[in-house]
């Protein structure tokens, strides 16, 4: 199958490394992996900051990006979020009918890395192989907008040589929700400082999640204390063999 991939501005300005490991996951599966030059942000910053009019531009230059892909896989819950869920919806709010249509049809082409592995390749066992002590926080959008359920667990659970361990309260937010953690410091500041110290009472060396926006946030948290916890995208647990 030939993938594109919606590497995320944070990935390609950040943390590059999970795009890379994204790549060598869905090429040791047999895939082509593509990276259309003309990506860009998605726009979710705009539309959940109440900018709907200048997210459009954005909106139509991603389906403009992908419009000659057969599908389109994005390591990050959160963005493929706001591409199925938002796109066509600022789009038809704008008034722009066409574009709220093209928008629908590039969602419904969209997915979240654990969702194309396990619902369009049919994968639970990728052949990983990582011999640590893991815990998995499941992130806010990937767990409520799009609904991913337990696909990054059974992904997890089935890596060779992994001790996965349960984070308590997984499903409580981290506290970063974007703009919400530079908005609302303190009440954001609270919820890494309990996502924190469950993450450390598991005794895991690395703590994966699928939005390395989330994993930024807490994995900052836990450098600070020197708690020695890695933060690893779970693209990056993936791609490992022996």
């Amino acid at each position: 199958m030939r993938v594109a991939l919606f590497v995320t501005c944070l990935v390609d300005g950040l943390f590059p490394d999970v795009g890379k490991a994204t790549v060598r996951l869905l090429e040791r599966l047999g895939h082509e992996v593509v990276v259309p030059a003309g990506q860009t942000c998605c726009g979710q910053m705009h539309v959940n900051t109440g900018y709907p009019r200048q997210a459009l531009p954005i909106i139509r230059n991603h389906v403009k990006a992908f419009e000659d892909a057969e599908v389109v896989v994005a390591p990050s819950g959160s963005c493929a979020g706001s591409i199925r869920h938002q796109h066509a919806d600022v789009a038809r709010g704008q008034g722009d009918r066409g574009l709220a249509e093209a928008a629908e049809e590039t969602a419904e082409r969209t997915y979240e890395l654990s969702e194309f592995l396990v619902d369009v390749l049919g994968l639970t066992d990728v052949g990983a192989y990582f011999p640590h002590r893991v815990t998995y926080h499941p992130t806010c959008h990937s767990l409520r907008v799009l609904g991913v359920g337990d696909r990054p667990l059974r992904l997890l659970r089935a890596v060779d040589g992994i001790d996965l361990v349960e984070l308590p309260a997984a499903e409580t937010c981290c506290g970063f929700g974007g703009t919400f953690a530079v908005k609302n410091a303190d009440t954001s500041t609270a919820m890494l400082a309990d996502k924190m110290s469950n993450v450390i009472g598991t005794g895991a060396g690395v703590l994966t999640a699928g939005d390395a926006s989330c994993l930024m946030h807490i994995g900052g948290g836990l450098s600070r204390l020197r708690s020695g916890v890695r933060p690893l995208h779970l693209a990056q647990v993936l791609e490992n063999t022996r």
